[in-house]
C-alpha cells in the first residue's frame, strides 16, 4: 500500500501566537527577537508583512531595522510556544497515533491506515486539518502531502502560508526537481558547496547525478541525499510520544560582555560543558565526539571538532577537549562574543565500555570518582533547581567578573 505522509508546518509559529495577544498588529511588519539589552538581538520569527521587508530569522535586529525601519519587535515566550506546540499535536494524534514532531512547530503525521475513516481523500483531511487548526488556535498551518517523508516536507514549504500541497509519484519530477538542492532536508552548507562544484544545483541535478560518484564525495550521506531527491525515502513517521535519543546535545551562550583572555573563555567553556554533561546523563548517553564553535564581536564564527578516545558525559572531560579546540583554533588575546559547546556522535551510556588497560587501574578509579561526583551534582540540582550548584571554576557569566566591585564594595 502507499504510504500517505502529512508534514504540517505552523506559519510564522512565534510570530503567529504572539499575535494572538496583540490582533491590532496584524497589518503591520512584526518579528519575535530576544533582548537586544543583553545581547541576545536576533530575529527569531516574523509574520508575513515582515516577510515582504526579506527580514529573516536569525539575522540582527539591526540588520532587520534597517531592510524595515518600522518593524514591530515582540518579546518571545517560549514557554507559551511549547504549551501551543503541544496542543497542536494532541489535535494531529485524533486523525493518526503515528505524529512525529520534528522541532516545535513542525511535524510528520502517517494517515496510511487512518485515511479511510475520514472519507479516504488526502487532499481534503489535509485541508481539513487546517480548518481545525485555525478554528481551535487561530493559528494556520501549511500541510505537504506525499508518499514519503522528505517530500511532505517539501510539500509544507512549497507554498505559505496556510495552503495544501500534494506531491505524488506521477507530478514530483515537475514539482520537486526544479527546486534549489538546499531546499532539500538535510542538505547543509558543506554539501552545498560540494555539490555546486560539480554543478549540482537542483533537487533534479542531485537525483540525475551518478550515484556511486556521490558516495565517493560525501560517503553514506552523499548515497542517502541522491535518494531522498530521487523519492526513495523509506524512512518511518515515529509513533506519538515514543522517545527518539538525541543525535547531538550542545549549548551555546552570547555573553553580556565580549569574554577576555584565556581564563575568562575557559570559565565560559567549563560552564557550558556542565550543562551539556548534565543533558547527556539524563538522556542516558556519553558522546564520542566534542564540537567547538567561537563567535567573535563582529558575529564571525570559527568551529573545530574532535573524535574522543573514550566516551564521555563528564563536565571536566567535555572541558578539556573544548579548551584543547579553544587553544588550538583561536587566538586568547581576541575577545570572544558567544561559545556552543555541542557532544557529538552519541552512544547509549550502557554501550560505552571502556578500553582495558592494565597500568590504568588508577586512572580508571578516578573517572569513577568523578562519574559519583557529577551524578551528586546531578541528584542536587533535580532537587533544589540547577542553580543550586556548580563548580567554583564556572561562573555563570565569566566576563562579569571584571566588572564585578571589589569585596566589601556596597552596591547600589
Amino acid at each position: 500500500m502507499e504510504r500517505v505522509i502529512f508534514h504540517c508546518d505552523l506559519n510564522s509559529f512565534y510570530a503567529s501566537v504572539e499575535l494572538l495577544s496583540h490582533p491590532e498588529l496584524r497589518h503591520l511588519p512584526v518579528a519575535v527577537c530576544g533582548d537586544p539589552n543583553s545581547r541576545h538581538g536576533i530575529i527569531l520569527a516574523k509574520n508575513e508583512p515582515a516577510k515582504v521587508f526579506q527580514v529573516k530569522t536569525a539575522e540582527t535586529i539591526w540588520q532587520a531595522k534597517k531592510k524595515c525601519p518600522d518593524l514591530v519587535l515582540l518579546p518571545a515566550h517560549h514557554g507559551v510556544y511549547r504549551d501551543f506546540s503541544r496542543k497542536v499535536n494532541c489535535l494531529y494524534q485524533e486523525y493518526t497515533d503515528l505524529v512525529e514532531p520534528f522541532g516545535i512547530d513542525e511535524s510528520w503525521l502517517d494517515v496510511t491506515g487512518t485515511l479511510h475513516l475520514f472519507g479516504g481523500d488526502a487532499r481534503a483531511l489535509a485541508d481539513r486539518l487546517r480548518e481545525e487548526v485555525r478554528g481551535h488556535f487561530g493559528l494556520t498551518i501549511s500541510v505537504g502531502v506525499s508518499f514519503n517523508k522528505v517530500f511532505a516536507k517539501l510539500g509544507s514549504d512549497y507554498k505559505k502560508p496556510d495552503a495544501t500541497t500534494v506531491i505524488t509519484r506521477e507530478n514530483f519530477p515537475e514539482l520537486v526537481w526544479p527546486l534549489p538542492v538546499t531546499d532539500l532536508l538535510y542538505v547543509g552548507r558543506a554539501a552545498a558547496q560540494t555539490f555546486q562544484k560539480f554543478g549540482i544545483r537542483t533537487i533534479g541535478d542531485l537525483a540525475a547525478f551518478d550515484r556511486e560518484q556521490l558516495f565517493s564525495l560525501l560517503g553514506k550521506n552523499g548515497v542517502q541525499l541522491h535518494d531522498f531527491a530521487s523519492g526513495q525515502d523509506h524512512s518511518p513517521v515515529a509513533p506519538a510520544e515514543q522517545y527518539t535519543p538525541p543525535k547531538s546535545v550542545g549549548n551555546g551562550y552570547t555573553f553580556p560582555q565580549n569574554l577576555q583572555g584565556r581564563e575568562e573563555i575557559k570559565a565560559g567553556i567549563a560552564q557550558l560543558s556542565d550543562q551539556v554533561a548534565t543533558r547527556l546523563r539524563r538522556h542516558g548517553m556519553k558522546c564520542q565526539g566534542v564540537s567547538l564553535a567561537i563567535r567573535d564581536p563582529d558575529f564571525k564564527d570559527i568551529s573545530r571538532q574532535v573524535q574522543l578516545d573514550t566516551p564521555t558525559d563528564l563536565a571536566r572531560e567535555l572541558t578539556q577537549t573544548a579548551m584543547a579546540l579553544a587553544d588550538g583554533c583561536w587566538n586568547m588575546s581576541n575577545p570572544v562574543r558567544a561559545l556552543t559547546v555541542t557532544a557529538i556522535y552519541l552512544i547509549p551510556a550502557r554501550e560505552a565500555g571502556t578500553q582495558l588497560n592494565l597500568f590504568a587501574a588508577e586512572q580508571d578509579q578516578k573517572r569513577r570518582r568523578l562519574e559519583k561526583l557529577e551524578g551528586t551534582l546531578d541528584a542536587i540540582r533535580a532537587k533544589y533547581g540547577p542553580g543550586a550548584i556548580a563548580s567554583a571554576s564556572t561562573p555563570w557569566n565569566p566576563s562579569q567578573e571584571r566588572h564585578a566591585p571589589p569585596p566589601g564594595t556596597a552596591q547600589s
